[in-house]
């Protein structure tokens, strides 16, 4: 349950519907989800999370192609324990042809990572010097 209403187009503000416009038009789509929704209570907190994602995500000469970005962020979803995110973005990531092979081998590099990392942590190992920046 959202601890704030979802936002409707038809009670959307001005300034909401014009980031809902942007939503759909550069998404290609008219499906608003529920966390631009939820976000629209706060016009200023939504323009600014949607214009910063829109350009992390954005294609980048030389950069990261738009499926690792995806799968980037399911990672760190399952970090942060972020149910809606490792829904959207698995969708997400579906939707640039993440396959099911890719999806399995995604969740094995994620599960490697939790138990190195916690067994890192636990043991404290110091950090080797040419790992150093």
């Amino acid at each position: 349950m959202a601890t704030a209403p979802l936002i409707s187009d038809e009670a959307a503000s001005p300034e909401v519907a014009a980031v809902f416009a942007d939503i759909r038009a550069t998404r290609g789509t008219d499906f608003i989800n529920n966390f631009w929704r939820v976000l629209a209570n706060d016009p200023a907190t939504l323009k600014a999370t949607w214009e910063r994602l829109k350009e992390v995500m954005s294609t980048r000469e030389g950069g990261l192609d738009p499926l690792t970005k995806e799968l980037i962020y399911v990672a760190v979803s399952v970090a942060n324990g972020c149910t809606y995110c490792i829904h959207s973005h698995t969708a997400a990531a579906r939707a640039r042809e993440l396959t099911d092979a890719g999806y399995a081998d995604l969740l094995a590099v994620i599960g490697m990572a939790h138990q190195t990392n916690g067994l890192a942590t636990a043991l404290q190992v110091p950090v080797d010097e040419v790992f150093q920046v």
